[in-house]
């Protein structure tokens, strides 16, 4: 299909903004978003006045642009407040057959998976079973270099200076790996690969941001509770959560129905469907799959304290500078926005795949998962949809 069709398909298609809007009336109605088409408002519980205050109309806009633009496919999101929630999606499921994107569907979390690994740590730590200031060799004695110095802590928040084994060429699912995107790996390999590195810096003498911590805290999970990393997240989180949409999927290449497919554009053959890859390159780093209402739901429970100690959580919410949009705690980033309100959460980006799920301290969520396509949108763009969707009007 010629790219011009394509993208005149995708800016139709942002047109159709599927919604789903919790009020309390206990009918479905049409509103009528963008260029005439139909958006529903599906009751769901909640009440009319709480559904008021969410900022539909601006989400709805601020997707349907990164569909308009060019800088996405799809575009998924999701807010909610209390009683209140919306659900929405613009874009378009894959575009040989143009179907809309569906605001239920499922997608790659990316690194929004550290967050969950970080959890169980932390929940090992209230368990007596690990301290946050203990070196990495005591639990995996001579699996990282120079590791009688550096801590748990600085392996959860990026500051042990570990070299991130995805910069190396060939390792990392943010590039088009071609028939090598179907390979298994092994988290030692990973592990080889980044050791065979010097370190950025000594142990806390910085920050960088690596997915080789996350090889070795899924690692440490192992060691200590002699159960698969994901087994322990599907005990501990999953289940009590009733997180039925998410998973840990090993080395399945699939994603569950319905989903919206990533691409990449591939010198000489144009955009190239990227959505299938065995996600074991990634493992504990980035693997999980789920949907924008399970990780609302994650989140609600986690920043709400119902998954670890006080003093846990207060652990993976204290953050150090990383001269980013964001600090970075314990498996947790954090976004200041303009208004001064303060978010918690994680991005996550694997080809074909950006997500960011978060929640302010008053309670309200935002997740937002795109596809992108002909090129990233600005972070003004992204911000922007932050603001709607946090600061007041």
């Amino acid at each position: 299909m010629p790219t011009k069709t394509l993208r005149t398909g995708l800016v139709a298609a942002a047109l159709t903004v599927v919604t789903a809007l919790a009020v309390s009336t206990g009918t479905a109605a049409a509103l009528a978003a963008p260029g005439g088409t139909a958006a529903g408002l599906a009751a769901t519980g909640g009440t009319a006045a709480a559904a008021s205050a969410l900022p539909v109309a601006g989400l709805q806009a601020g997707i349907a642009d990164l569909v308009a633009t060019g800088s996405a496919s799809a575009a998924l999101a999701r807010v909610q407040d209390g009683p209140a929630r919306w659900s929405g999606a613009a874009g378009v499921r894959d575009l040989a057959s143009g179907r809309s994107a569906d605001p239920a569907g499922y997608f790659r979390i990316g690194s929004v998976t550290k967050t969950f690994v970080a959890t169980v740590v932390l929940q090992l730590v209230d368990e007596r079973r690990l301290a946050l200031d203990d070196p990495i060799d005591r639990h995996l004695p001579g699996v990282v270099p120079d590791g009688q110095h550096i801590t748990v802590r600085q392996i959860l928040n990026h500051t042990s200076g570990l070299y991130d084994y995805a910069h190396e060429a060939g390792y990392s699912t943010n590039r088009w790996r071609g028939a090598e995107r179907f390979r298994t790996y092994q988290p030692r390999e990973l592990l080889d690969v980044a050791f065979a590195h010097e370190p950025y810096f000594a142990p806390g003498a910085g920050w960088h941001y690596s997915n080789t911590n996350y090889i070795v805290a899924g690692l440490l999970i192992e060691r200590l509770t002699g159960h698969g990393y994901g087994e322990e997240i599907a005990r501990r989180v999953l289940r009590p959560l009733r997180l039925t949409q998410t998973s840990v999927p090993g080395t399945n290449p699939r994603l569950p129905e319905p989903h919206t497919h990533g691409y990449v554009e591939v010198a000489g053959q144009g955009w190239v469907d990227a959505t299938e890859m065995n996600p074991s390159l990634d493992w504990a780093a980035g693997e999980m799959i789920s949907t924008t209402a399970d990780l609302n739901r994650f989140f609600a429970a986690l920043l709400g304290g119902r998954l670890t100690s006080p003093a846990s959580l207060a652990a993976m919410k204290d953050t150090v500078e990383t001269g980013t949009m964001f600090r970075y705690g314990l498996g947790l980033q954090r976004f200041d926005l303009p208004c001064g309100t303060s978010v918690y959460g994680h991005g996550g980006e694997l080809l074909g795949y950006l997500t960011y799920a978060t929640r302010a301290d008053s309670g309200r969520q935002f997740t937002l998962t795109y596809n992108p396509y002909q090129g990233k949108p600005s972070n003004d763009s992204l911000i922007s949809l932050f603001v709607t969707a946090y600061c007041p009007a």
